[in-house]
């Protein structure tokens, strides 16, 4: 490629990849520019191309030469789109040079069903239902149907109330795992789309399926099963095109045939019984003889949304080989032994064995051993999280995965019963959301490294189509209040823009008659309809950090209603703009596990204060989103009644001394991070957080709530060597208190296992909890240097302002942002600073680098001010600060006053 050229790349539509099964009517586009790091490159216009044919004229679209820098979100403007139809687009752009490039990807896109009236096929299902607390059998559904002709597109799509796999011919279709995911099955569920035109012969097909329990029906929570229904349900349609021009249609209705077979109980939270010897080979292929079956009973929908999948599938992305760590205990023909898999995860195991029919093999998972080497459970609390497996005693040996249930572990205990049962292979499969990586954090201290290793893997353990609080025991919500504190850390681990979005969707489903927003989405019944402060509030964080950093305008545009709606009840309830509970008996849940509350798990900051602070924050985000819509009145409106709340917070929580009522750290890094005080009492405010950090011994004290401001309040207000003595401390509670005891995922509790005490209360010990994870964002940002200009989301210009404390001498930073990638790499030494920086085509930046003003900084041996792309050079006591072009660059910096 010549110097002077910008090439699109990484063509996406909608988040994705060459979609199928598009239900946005004017989809979006967005392509990276890739020039090799050419200084100053960028798009001065564009072209988009769309056609109905590969390498076809634009038929469908045209957008024609537009002068614009814009390379993200761009809305199809062309032709109507109509169901199944595929679009196939490419981009030219023109350069600062204005030399033009094509795309050389052919990407496209493909619609789904677009109206209900698309849909021919019938919901249908098994008999049986089971209990409340009593599982049964999985259905297996089949159909045979001819193909008299050669097919030259079949798609299928499916769903499930429940879960399901299909399957055509013998083979599995597609990789998802947990499909179609969770919604509030009373409103809505996701559809899913698969190109099966491989997998169709001329001749006799089978279509087959087999049904779990899911979250529809199987266990949810501490509540039992049948949550939304009694039995899981199945709907497909299967449309082949053929060469002749015609169509067909093969539907899920009364003509299928289901049975029960080797799957003998699948739920999420109890795990997977399967009798291998119950198998009925070749049901899934034509010639099996069915005679014996049933006809499928067809069910109502309820008129339930059918959606296509807003989100990325759930996949297996990772497996882990288990080491044993116990020699095995025999007693007659039973058989135990304990494996470690070396990292907590969400997901299962898959085994090759070999022996006779009817022996058995029963799994049972635990995150952490107990002082006597055995598996702790306690911390299950309900979940039995135990999988069985009865061989059906193939010589050439059998292999057995659940298909229907996960859990989260680290140990295995393995235990056979039978003569000869010998397992030849033992490895751990970890399940999560399918997200792109975007993210790499690293530097000089190895305990931070683990930190942020622990951060991933906890984040890929929860988040599986929605993002829980935890993996393992009978739990396992979409806690709003957990999601909320780590949706900024999220957005740099990995690409979840998709996921929120469809969990925004779920956030607006679950809001109430009266505008509430439930402490778990999707909702369950048993808690309450009003998450309180810090909880209901991620209906506004999480979109408005969406957008931060993804630049999605729509996800705005589509649940702004939502969000002022949710504001508007706030300020209905609370007449003097002092949030307190809205339910009887429930006032919210604190700074939840808090370390300053005599013991109480919602921490000693009042509740009040801390619903009154979110109050001001919710209602300045939907003042800014409705300013980003063009609604100027309501931005005023809402605008107005934030500062309304900023003085009521004022007259009710800060004392006459300049103090914030409670003196928690807390109600002070609340205060200060949502600027609600006076600016002449910042400063006592600021000081009084200190103190409390200091008399604890440099240590936090700060729960769910508190937390993820914390670092960031202290490096606003002149106090970074707190905010590293605070990451650096290595006794409880801080965060590499557990790295410092093995953890490889996150802890709920500071203090979870500890020498002296053992483990916490079991009815509330997970060691893979996300919320403290929170402090990632603080790495990226602060520690390495990256973080995006609010004033232009997506990075279109980028922050570049690292912070260097603590004993750390370097530190590296990868973000893979929406117009493409950002690196910060430094390393600090005696009077020296060495940083290395890429800013992505098409983006500016402005770099501080933390140096003395009078530092001689040079950027590739070149002076300053004569380097390529540098510009607006200010020195002044914090560094040296300029405005950077897009391109690499590498910066020097010497001194020789001190700092």
């Amino acid at each position: 490629m010549s110097q002077a050229t910008c090439r699109p790349v990484h063509l996406r539509c909608e988040y994705f990849e060459n979609p199928l099964g598009l239900d946005e009517r004017q989809p979006r586009l967005s392509w990276w520019l890739d020039a090799e790091h050419r200084r100053g490159a960028r798009q001065t216009a564009c072209q988009i191309l769309v056609s109905s044919e590969p390498g076809g004229a634009p038929d469908l679209w045209d957008s024609g030469k537009k002068a614009s820098d814009a390379s993200l979100h761009l809305v199809y403007g062309g032709k109507p789109l109509r169901s199944r139809q595929r679009a196939w687009w490419r981009v030219k752009v023109w350069d600062e040079h204005g030399h033009c490039t094509d795309s050389t990807e052919r990407a496209f896109w493909e619609m789904g069903l677009l109206d209900r009236g698309d849909w021919k096929a019938q919901w249908i299902a098994g008999t049986l239902t089971g209990g409340r607390w009593t599982a049964v059998p999985a259905p297996y559904l089949r159909k045979t149907f001819f193909v008299g002709a050669r097919v030259t597109r079949a798609r299928l799509y499916v769903t499930a109330l429940g879960l399901y796999e299909a399957r055509l011919n013998g083979q599995r279709i597609g990789d998802f795992q947990l499909a179609p995911g969770w919604t509030d099955y009373r409103k809505r569920v996701h559809y899913q789309a698969f190109d099966v035109t491989p997998l169709l012969v001329v001749g006799d097909n089978t279509f087959g399926a087999l049904l779990g329990d899911g979250w529809y029906c199987g266990h949810v929570a501490w509540r039992g099963r049948q949550m939304y229904g009694e039995r899981p349900k199945f709907l497909a349609q299967l449309v082949i095109d053929y060469l002749d021009g015609r169509t067909d249609v093969i539907g899920t209705d009364s003509t299928w045939k289901f049975s029960y077979g080797p799957l003998l109980e699948s739920d999420l939270l109890m795990g997977e019984s399967y009798d291998a010897r119950l198998e009925f080979p070749g049901w899934d292929k034509p010639g099996f003889d069915d005679r014996g079956w049933q006809a499928a009973r067809v069910c109502n929908g309820n008129g339930i949304i059918l959606e296509s999948m807003l989100g990325p599938p759930i996949r297996a992305r990772h497996e882990l080989r288990a080491r044993p760590i116990s020699e095995p205990s025999v007693s007659r023909q039973r058989r135990l032994r304990r494996y470690d898999l070396g990292q907590n995860l969400t997901g299962r195991m898959r085994l090759r064995v070999k022996g006779p029919a009817g022996a058995t093999i029963t799994l049972r998972h635990a995150e952490m051993l107990d002082k006597d080497g055995r598996l702790y459970v306690a911390n299950l609390r309900t979940a039995r999280a135990t999988d069985h497996y009865t061989l059906r005693g193939d010589t050439g040996g059998e292999a057995f995965e659940p298909r229907f249930t996960f859990h989260g572990f680290r140990y295995v205990e393995v235990e056979t019963r039978g003569p000869e049962v010998e397992i030849e292979e033992i490895v751990g499969v970890a399940l999560h959301s399918d997200l792109p990586s975007t993210g790499e954090f690293s530097c000089s201290d190895p305990l931070i490294n683990q930190l942020q290793k622990n951060i991933l893997w906890s984040q890929r353990g929860n988040f599986l189509d929605v993002p829980t609080d935890c993996p393992q025991r009978d739990e396992r919500l979409g806690w709003t209040g957990d999601a909320q504190v780590f949706v900024r850390t999220a957005a740099f681990n990995m690409e979840v823009a998709a996921f929120f979005r469809k969990w925004m969707q779920d956030l607006a489903d679950a809001q109430t008659e009266r505008s509430t927003i439930p402490a778990v989405v999707p909702a369950i019944d048993d808690l309450p309809l009003d998450g309180g402060p810090g909880w209901a509030d991620a209906v506004t964080i999480c979109p408005w950090t969406i957008y931060q950093c993804y630049a999605d305008r729509r996800l705005l545009e589509r649940h702004y209603a939502t969000c002022a709606r949710f504001v508007d009840a706030l300020r209905t309830a609370h007449a003097d703009l002092i949030r307190r509970k809205t339910i009887p008996g429930d006032e919210g849940h604190g700074d939840w596990l808090a370390l300053d509350g005599s013991n109480k798990l919602d921490g000693g900051t009042p509740k009040e204060l801390i619903g009154t602070a979110f109050f001001a924050h919710s209602a300045r985000l939907v003042a800014a989103m409705a300013d980003v819509l063009g609604k100027k009145v309501e931005a005023k409106k809402y605008a107005a009644l934030a500062d309304s709340v900023r003085t009521a917070f004022q007259h009710k929580f800060v004392t006459r001394e300049g103090s914030v009522a409670g003196g928690t750290q807390t109600a002070c890094v609340l205060a200060l991070h949502f600027d609600l005080l006076p600016p002449q009492q910042r400063a006592r405010v600021v000081a009084d957080l200190v103190k409390d950090i200091e008399t604890r011994g440099w240590k936090l004290a700060t729960g769910f709530v508190g937390s993820p401001y914390l670092p960031h309040v202290l490096t606003a207000t002149g106090h970074l060597d707190t905010a590293y003595r605070l990451l650096q401390q290595k006794q409880w509670p801080s965060w590499l208190y557990a790295v410092t005891q093995g953890a490889t995922t996150l802890w709920e509790r500071w203090d979870g296992w500890t020498p002296d005490r053992g483990f916490q209360d079991p009815g509330m010990n997970s060691f893979n909890h996300y919320a403290s994870g929170a402090i990632g964002a603080w790495l990226y940002a602060v520690v390495a240097g990256i973080e995006v200009d609010p004033g232009q989301p997506g990075y279109k210009h980028i922050r570049l302002q690292p912070h260097p404390g603590g004993n750390l001498s370097s530190a590296r930073a990868r973000l893979a942002s929406p117009h493409g990638e950002i690196s910060s790499a430094w390393r600090s030494g005696a009077r020296r600073f060495d940083w290395e920086i890429v800013v992505p085509a098409n983006t500016t930046a402005t770099a501080r680098l933390p140096v003395p003003p009078k530092a001689r900084v040079t950027e590739a041996g070149k002076p300053l001010d004569q380097a390529p792309g540098v510009a607006k050079i200010v020195r002044t006591k914090d560094g040296v600060t300029c405005h950077l072009a897009s391109g690499r660059y590498r910066f020097t910096a010497e001194w020789t006053e001190k700092k």
